[in-house]
């Protein structure tokens, strides 16, 4: 008989006018690492929040029972007080305390007359350190360490609380693949030790080479939980979207025209050290209807072109020269690029590219408001229309175009960013990493978003870390090493290893100084 240490019983979970969870059942055994699957939107992390105490007690049906006990936990408090620790997609740490005032935040180590023990808590803290491998000092500030070791931050604090099971919610999302390497091999580390994790992710490679089993959510219901020998990508798949990916990328029949956008000798400097070349000497073109990669290793210079060029909303010392439709264009400030024709999706939603506070009417309209004006003010009634035609032709999965856009899945929330784009009517538009973060199903969607804007004669530029992406979706691709363009690519000639044998050539020394 299987020794579980968690059953979830027949959970329902209601929001207004939304059935989040349906009847889902989970039963996870001492020890294991459970994969949790599903498209976003499909019910992972609210399931998760039920189990965490976030959704309390009396606000689902069903049972939760943990080491045989049925819990009733009416808060994250009571949660972490039985060894069950949440570890979310956006990390809740304290930028300006230290590592240690992090990890024993609401939980410090006291002394005599109820003070804190700081000698003893950095002590503590630096073994908790020891045990996740990371060998900064406990008396570092979280503004001075990078995500990837945050993100370890926040497991020696969940040890920190005697944790049983540990729930990792997107872990390596935001991480490059040494991070994310690193951070898997300690999830295997502590499951020796005997803790249990469940890990939602929407990488399935990552998936495969930890999980001992992965259950699939689907619209709410639990599809099925497949053993470690039965895991396949195409099967995890095909029980996420309901049908079979025979290609992970839509069908492409480019039909390129003429240019649309030239960049000439484009060189930014750091903003904060103007000595530092950030972007050195970089030209490039893309045509009607051609959809152009930029591939690069982390630091490159990808997104610092991208933005440099987007309005000079980064860096110092620019210049070079860019042309769009054959006409030199002056792009000295994001107003001015959204004028010319330029488009810019960030690479970080979250902070740059949506006000998630707002709904997605505001959203979708903030970067065109001159189109909605009437007598000086913004037409609150076309802007509605307008926003709500973008929710339907853009399939954003929301209720009204009046809901929350903070509340959305992650692939619903990039719909919003290019629809607030697209409602500029760009000649060009630049997509920073603009699958990062969602899943295979809402990958496809955009992917198909894409094609559509290509068709209609846009010029589309594609930053991606994914070069498989790259490969599936684009005509051409750009090599982007230390800031420079290192070599370029028909999709016809391009394989992965002539990408990264690019990616990682030195530039040359005269083009660095």
């Amino acid at each position: 008989m299987a020794d579980n240490i968690l059953e979830m019983r027949s959970i329902t979970k209601t929001f207004p006018g939304v059935k989040a969870l349906q009847d889902v059942t989970l039963e996870v055994e001492r020890g294991e690492i459970r994969a949790i699957c599903g498209e976003n939107g499909a019910g992972k992390s609210t399931l998760m929040k039920v189990l965490s105490g976030v959704y309390p007690h009396g606000t689902y049906d069903g049972d939760i029972v943990f080491e045989g006990e049925v819990l009733e936990l009416h808060s994250i408090r009571d949660s972490e007080a039985k060894g069950i620790v949440i570890i979310h997609q956006e990390l809740a740490l304290s930028p300006h305390l230290s590592i240690a005032e992090n990890i024993f935040l609401n939980n410090e180590i006291k002394g005599r007359f109820g003070l804190i023990d700081w000698q003893r808590a950095n002590s503590e803290a630096q073994k908790l350190l020891d045990r996740v491998g990371l060998r900064e000092k406990a008396t570092t500030k979280i503004m001075d360490i990078g995500v990837g070791k945050q993100q370890l931050v926040e497991i020696a604090k969940a040890l920190s609380k005697e944790v049983k099971l540990l729930i990792l919610d997107e872990p390596t999302a935001a991480l490059n693949d040494a991070d994310s390497d690193h951070l898997l091999e300690l999830i295997l580390q502590l499951k020796q030790q005997g803790i249990t994790s469940i890990i939602i992710s929407h990488k399935l490679n990552e998936i495969e080479k930890i999980a001992d089993s992965v259950t699939v959510i689907r619209d709410g219901k639990t599809i099925e939980t497949m053993a470690k020998a039965e895991i396949t990508e195409d099967r995890i798949i095909k029980d996420m979207v309901g049908r079979d990916l025979e290609h992970r990328y839509p069908d492409h029949t480019p039909s390129i025209g003429e240019e649309v956008l030239r960049v000439e000798d484009w060189t930014a400097h750091h903003p904060q050290d103007p000595t530092r070349v950030m972007v050195d000497n970089v030209n490039i073109t893309v045509r009607r209807g051609e959809i152009v990669g930029i591939a690069g290793l982390m630091g490159a210079g990808r997104t610092e072109f991208a933005m440099s060029l987007f309005g000079r909303s980064y860096g110092s010392r620019i210049s070079g020269r860019a042309f769009i439709n054959g006409k030199e264009v002056k792009l000295h400030s994001v107003a001015e690029a959204i004028e010319n024709g330029l488009a810019y999706a960030t690479e970080d939603r979250k902070v740059y590219g949506l006000n998630l506070i707002d709904d997605i009417k505001r959203n979708i309209s903030m970067a065109s408001l001159r189109k909605l004006e009437k007598r000086g003010l913004v037409n609150d009634g076309e802007e509605f229309t307008v926003a709500n035609e973008y929710r339907k032709s853009m399939n954003i999965k929301a209720p009204t175009v009046l809901s929350k856009t903070g509340k959305l899945s992650g692939g619903n929330q990039q719909k919003v960013v290019l629809s607030k784009w697209l409602y500029s009517d760009p000649e060009v538009l630049i997509l920073d990493e603009p699958t990062r973060g969602i899943d295979v199903g809402a990958k496809y969607e955009i992917y198909t978003i894409i094609n559509r804007l290509a068709a209609q004669g846009k010029g589309i530029l594609v930053i991606s870390s994914e070069l498989p992406e790259l490969l599936g979706i684009c005509d051409r691709i750009y090599a982007l090493s230390e800031g420079r363009i290192t070599g370029e690519l028909p999709i016809a000639e391009a394989t992965p290893e002539a990408l990264i044998k690019y990616m990682t050539m030195e530039a040359p020394a005269e083009g660095r100084s």
